[in-house]
């Protein structure tokens, strides 16, 4: 939200005090404040107000005219101009040779054969607007020569307020509300609003209206006729302009203008559309089309504002474009109201339309600010168009009231919370500059809150504390050490496993972190041939394709491989992310943190990628674990996995994850070039496996044996298998087993393995390895395992 520091001190002097200052500890103390201050206008001089005193069209163009303009000097000046609203006698913006706007500077040049000796502008080129239909037509009476910034306040502050540090604030969506905050701030007083007094229309007829339905908490409304003024004032365009709004016409503009002014959302009806109002929900589901003239769908827990049983706006969210003002609207039905906090926001994600005004309702509006808008509104109508006259009386229907918060403490209890001495003067001037209404008596406090606070920000007694310390400035608190003793936190298992897996993967094998959200994104899935498994949904998701939280994250990679195709001819990515797989007993999402890792190469073959990934994995459990992997076959249950070439993950005895080939439908789908392997490890349980402890042994002195074993396997025969055969044999001798060579083919499947024996005590003999090796051979025929050779 967007704040301009000239509209702030319309209701507090900051004269004599740095601006900048004042942002900044606003930001401090109340609200966050976006990196970027803008001066507006710091960029512009030597722009005079200036009458165009003579128009001849350009003898060889359509579009250009001559001009001759009267500046305030002592001769006309001569200005080619190409503005298609130019008129005798009309007043712009001129700039003068030597001006600034931005970064321009006006100098003599020709132009189509004439000398142009400076320019007209239009409100777009001096920043005042996003007009550049025509140049600037000044209707106000001054004198020619004066400098455009002594007639309008082109000259600001504009700063931007974060709007998610303004949820709990209410009534900070306004300029008056900041201006509260700034008076605090800087120890100044805050002026009162300007307001109309309304009850000098009580003797008026008041409107027929009427709450049908208790989501509208409030509905104040008057009539008012004899409208003559069309066009927004300029200083009011200027405003609205920096605040991040267009200018549409001058009764559109002054509710946008109020609802930036005082954070109350208004709407005016054209009142020969709207006689009889009603608030209420239909029955039925109907489309209604609102002011931006889109279609919307509305149902039935949808509060409409009704002309009797005509829908005319969608409550708190958008007008219908059937009663909106247009140019010859010379009598309006002016809107004032408050509604259902979460009814509103409910509305706004079923119609996926979110307005400013919306965005105000959402936040729980104070009701008791719906009178003083309509106040502020005619008092400003009649400032700018004086001839107007309130046909009505004032026409109010308070449906809900909250209730007033009233918190009793003392002395003690702030200084207990806040460590520090602040005596009772500054805290009863800080409340009250605030708008609480405070009784003290014998360091006793009595506090009223506002109502503007009281709607859902200020509810306890911790909560006058912070009120208390935020204006007596964090930044004043003296800083003591503290009397407990701290101890460094040691880092649990799982967060220790994480970072050392990171950096293994990233720096040993140059893999890529990749983040995702944990959606599973259904369109592209669906492109690779994956479906969305059945799983926990988002409720009111505002996109299909992310309405389905995942079971897996390798589907995920899928799609980040897929759209990484043309990086390179290899890459492998990882992440360690959350997934979720149902509901627990107690009906709460059963979440997990998976390790994914997945493997692209055009070049590698797709056993060598995944004897790759499969090593990958067995040196982080070597490194973190100092245990050995296991592998066993199982069913494929997934679109994406291969049916045949898929194995569980097996650290000391339990299942810890799946490592395998993508299916050859979803390969192809990704690219048929190219091979791919994936693997996915429960994280929690990886960590939960007891580290081993690190034995070391004195190499032998002695020479070492070796002999070699070559196997022949029947396809259902793992190594893990033929592990078991000399598990417990030869312990003493037997100190390493490493397979040197494979051969495969369809109807082959052998294997080379070599056993190496040492003592650290004595030459080994022939014989003794020779018996070892025989009890190894005699387990392994009892598997079905035959020698070759």
């Amino acid at each position: 939200m967007f704040l301009s520091m000239n509209w702030i001190e319309d209701f507090v002097d900051l004269s004599g005090l740095n601006k900048v200052d004042l942002i900044h500890q606003f930001s401090l103390s109340t609200a966050e404040v976006e990196n970027d201050i803008f001066f507006k206008g710091s960029d512009l001089s030597g722009v005079v107000v200036a009458e165009i005193k003579s128009v001849e069209e350009h003898p060889e163009s359509k579009k250009l005219h001559l001009l001759k303009v009267d500046a305030g000097e002592d001769e006309l000046t001569d200005v080619v101009c190409g503005a298609p609203n130019v008129r005798v006698g009309m007043k712009t913006a001129f700039a003068k040779v030597g001006a600034k706007i931005g970064e321009i500077e006006i100098a003599p040049r020709p132009l189509a054969g004439y000398m142009s000796n400076g320019m007209c502008c239009s409100e777009a080129e001096i920043g005042i607007s996003d007009d550049n239909s025509g140049i600037m037509d000044i209707t106000d009476d001054v004198a020619n020569g004066t400098d455009i910034k002594e007639v309008y306040a082109i000259d600001d502050i504009i700063f931007e307020v974060d709007n998610k540090s303004l949820t709990n604030r209410p009534d900070l969506w306004g300029h008056y509300g900041i201006a509260r905050e700034f008076a605090a701030l800087a120890n100044r007083e805050l002026k009162p609003l300007e307001v109309d007094d309304l009850k000098a229309y009580d003797n008026l007829p008041k409107i027929d209206m009427k709450i049908e339905d208790p989501l509208c908490q409030r509905y104040s409304c008057l009539q008012v006729e004899n409208i003559n003024r069309n066009i927004s004032p300029v200083n009011m365009r200027i405003r609205l302009f920096y605040c991040g709004m267009r200018g549409i016409n001058f009764l559109a503009d002054l509710t946008n203008y109020l609802m930036l002014e005082m954070g109350q959302p208004m709407h005016a009806f054209d009142s020969r559309k709207v006689e009889k109002i009603r608030i209420k929900r239909f029955d039925k589901p109907f489309t209604f089309q609102t002011l931006d003239g889109v279609d919307r769908n509305i149902d039935e827990n949808t509060l409409m504002i009704c002309n009797d049983n005509t829908p005319v706006a969608i409550a708190g969210i958008m007008g219908g474009l059937d009663s909106e003002i247009v140019d010859d609207t010379t009598t309006l039905t002016l809107e004032s109201a408050t509604f259902d906090s979460v009814s509103v926001r409910k509305s706004t994600v079923r119609l996926a339309h979110r307005t400013d005004a919306s965005m105000r309702y959402e936040k729980s509006l104070d009701p008791e600010m719906t009178v003083t808008a309509i106040g502020r509104f005619v008092n400003l109508l009649k400032k700018y168009d004086s001839d107007i006259k309130v046909v009505s009386s004032l026409t109010d229907e308070y449906a809900y009231h909250y209730d007033t918060v009233e918190l009793d403490f003392d002395k003690n209890f702030v200084d207990r919370y806040t460590g520090i001495e602040i005596s009772n003067d500054t805290i009863v001037k800080t409340l009250e500059s605030l708008g609480f209404k405070v009784t003290l008596e014998n360091d006793n406090f009595a506090v009223v809150v506002p109502s503007w606070r009281a709607t859902k920000d200020v509810t306890i007694k911790a909560d006058i504390i912070e009120e208390i310390t935020r204006i007596y400035g964090y930044d004043n608190f003296e800083i003591n050490t503290t009397r407990s003793p701290l101890y460094p936190v040691r880092m649990d298992e799982v967060k220790s496993d994480e970072e050392k897996i990171k950096d293994m993967l990233v720096k040993k094998y140059n893999l890529h972190e990749v983040h995702s959200y944990v959606w599973a994104y259904s369109d592209e899935q669906k492109a690779l041939g994956i479906p969305v498994e059945e799983n926990i949904k988002l409720a009111n998701a505002t996109n299909p394709n992310i309405e389905t939280i995942r079971k897996s994250i390798i589907p995920t990679q899928l799609c980040q491989v897929k759209s990484n195709v043309g990086y390179a001819p290899e890459f492998g990515i990882f992440e360690i992310g959350r997934v979720v797989e149902g509901l627990d007993n107690d009906n709460k999402c059963i979440e997990k943190k998976n390790l994914a890792i997945t493997l692209y190469s055009k070049t590698a073959d797709i056993k060598d990628l995944y004897i790759e990934l499969r090593d990958i994995l067995a040196t982080i459990t070597d490194d973190l674990k100092h245990k050995a992997l296991t592998f066993e076959v199982m069913e494929a249950t997934k679109s994406y996995e291969h049916p045949v070439n898929l194995n569980k993950v097996i650290l000391d005895g339990k299942t810890i994850g799946k490592v395998g080939i993508v299916h050859p439908v979803v390969n192809k789908n990704i690219d048929k070039k190219a091979n791919i392997v994936f693997a996915e490890i429960d994280i929690k349980a990886f960590a939960g496996v007891e580290n081993s402890s690190i034995q070391y042994e004195e190499p032998s002195k002695f020479p070492p044996m070796t002999y070699d074993l070559s196997l022949e396997l029947s396809p259902n025969v793992f190594y893990s298998q033929l592990q078991e055969c000399w598990k417990n044999v030869g312990t003493e001798i037997l100190k390493n087993t490493k397979i040197v060579d494979t051969y495969d083919t369809d109807t082959i499947h052998s294997m080379t393995i070599r056993f190496e024996f040492s003592s650290n005590e004595r030459t080994l003999s022939s014989a003794e390895v020779q018996e070892v090796m025989d009890k190894i051979v005699e387990n392994l025929k009892g598997i079905n395992v035959s020698l070759r050779g």
